[in-house]
């Protein structure tokens, strides 16, 4: 699971439909700097929820041509403190490097997570 690696120099680089594992920090913060809008899921190894949306965010990743990332917070202990991690999945929408909204609610169906993606980007 979440095993879409980035470029062979180890830094993340989005692949286009597809979600983008993010080791760290630094790679979140450059996987955001690249793309115009990007949402990113904070999850956790072994969240049953986490793994039902790697699916539909590689659907909404082709749909929208939105640069989808997966970052988990354990490896990066503060970014639980950065983005205020309280639970998982958490997802964090990122236009021009800066978060714009975020969501934290369990699974989240694809037409929902695409309206409130468009519906912020617009």
């Amino acid at each position: 699971m979440k095993d879409n690696m980035g470029s062979s120099d180890g830094s993340a680089s989005a692949t286009p439909g597809r979600p983008v594992s993010l080791a760290d920090a630094t790679e979140l913060d450059a996987f955001v700097a690249d793309a115009d809008t990007a949402l990113v899921e904070f999850y956790t190894d072994g969240c049953g929820i986490c793994a039902s949306m790697e699916p539909v965010l590689g659907n909404l990743a082709r749909e929208l041509d939105v640069a989808v990332g997966l970052v988990n917070p354990r490896n990066d202990p503060p970014l639980v403190e950065r983005f205020d991690v309280r639970s998982v999945p958490l997802f964090v929408l990122f236009v021009e490097g800066e978060p714009v909204a975020r969501r934290a609610e369990g699974f989240i169906a694809g037409d929902d997570l695409s309206e409130w993606v468009t519906h912020r980007t617009d």
